[in-house]
Formats: structure tokens, C-alpha cells, sequence
């Protein structure tokens, strides 16, 4: 699926020229005119990024960012605003935006923002895929062999690991076994990698 440019404006002769500048560009586009009328007919799976309104009414462009945020439909936002804002420049790249340009910017300047917010938005995107296929390799553990990981991923040794669970130390063998194959790694720094990825298990553990 190819990365669509969300423009979010209430401004309609701003909407349209932006429309414009981003197709001629290359850019697939789609307008709207309210942040509520994008949310609720944005997917989750649409790659691309947000080019959204600072001041809007009903939702401005930071309660849209929030609501992003909050679902599963997040993506890359690039704010336009009409005048400079400080106080809303700040609390915007501290929650994430990709920029914060004035409407008057130059159109490279902003052509060089979505083209960012794109890239970032494919890698994070590509980030969320692989930590969900390494969660659905730890999903396949038993509970005993999740009790063996966590002993394993805090340095404890076979015996040890058997005196602790009650269990005897070939059991502790066989499970070790089942675990590196069913997560598809031969070493306990692989599996530890893979636990932190999916987030499995805590830091320092």
C-alpha cells in the first residue's frame, strides 16, 4: 500500500492549494476539512503521514495528535500554523511531531518534512511488525519453559534453575532446548535480544 499525505485543515483555500503542491509532487493525497472527520475514516493499516492545522475548531491539531496517539491509527504528524507558537511548538515535538512549520514556510521546506514523516512513518511501522512476530514467537512458550526463560535471562544455571522450580536438571535441559527452538536462536544473548524486542521480559532481569 502506498503512503498517503493526510491534510487536516479547516482553511479550504489553503486545503487546496496544499492538495495541489503535494500531488504535483508525487505525493498521494487526501483532504479533509475537520480532525474528526479524518479520525474516523482513517484506517490503521494507511501508511503515510499527517500534514495538520495548528488552530481548528471543535479539535485542534494537538487534541488530533493526542487522539492518534491513543489508537492504533498513530502516524507522523507535521503541524502548519499561521503564526509562530512556542508554548504549542514545544508541547508538539515533545509529543512526537515530525515538525512544526509556519504556512508561509518555502513549499521545499515543507515538501522536505512529509518526505521524513513518510520515512519515519515506514520504519516505525517495520519496528511494530517485527516486535509483533518476535511477541508471537515468546507466545508459543509453555508456562513452564516462560519459568525456565526467566531464570535463564537472570544468569541462574542449570542446577539452579532445577532446585528453584522443584523440577530435576534434564528437565531443565529439555526445556531450555524447546525454548531456543521454538524462538528460532541457539544462544541465551540471542534470546535475550529477542526479549527485549518483544518487551517480554523486564530490563535486568
Amino acid at each position: 500500500m502506498n503512503p498517503t499525505v493526510f491534510i487536516v485543515d479547516d482553511d479550504t483555500s489553503f486545503l487546496s492549494a496544499a492538495v495541489r503542491l503535494l500531488r504535483a509532487s508525487g505525493f498521494a493525497v487526501r483532504p479533509f476539512n475537520s480532525a474528526r472527520e479524518f479520525l474516523a475514516q482513517l484506517e490503521p493499516e494507511t501508511p503515510g503521514c499527517a500534514l495538520v492545522d495548528l488552530q481548528m475548531p471543535e479539535m485542534n491539531g494537538l487534541d488530533l495528535q493526542a487522539a492518534l496517539t491513543r489508537t492504533r491509527k498513530a502516524m507522523p504528524v507535521v503541524f502548519l500554523t499561521g503564526h509562530g507558537d512556542i508554548p504549542s511548538t514545544v508541547r508538539a515535538m515533545r509529543e512526537g511531531a515530525e515538525d512544526f512549520l509556519e504556512k508561509r514556510a518555502p513549499k521545499e521546506k515543507l515538501l522536505q518534512a512529509v518526505r521524513r514523516a513518510i520515512l519515519r512513518d515506514a520504519q516505525e511501522r517495520a519496528t511494530r511488525t517485527r516486535t509483533r512476530e518476535v511477541q508471537a514467537r515468546f507466545k508459543k512458550l509453555s508456562d513452564r519453559e516462560r519459568a525456565v526463560l526467566e531464570h535463564v535471562l537472570r544468569g541462574r544455571l542449570n542446577k539452579q534453575i532445577a532446585d528453584d522450580l522443584g523440577i530435576c536438571e534434564r528437565t531443565v535441559k529439555l526445556h531450555r532446548t524447546s525454548i531456543t527452538t521454538k524462538l528460532g536462536v541457539q544462544s541465551v544473548a540471542e534470546i535475550a535480544r529477542l526479549a527485549q524486542e518483544a518487551g517480554t521480559f523486564p530490563k535486568g532481569q
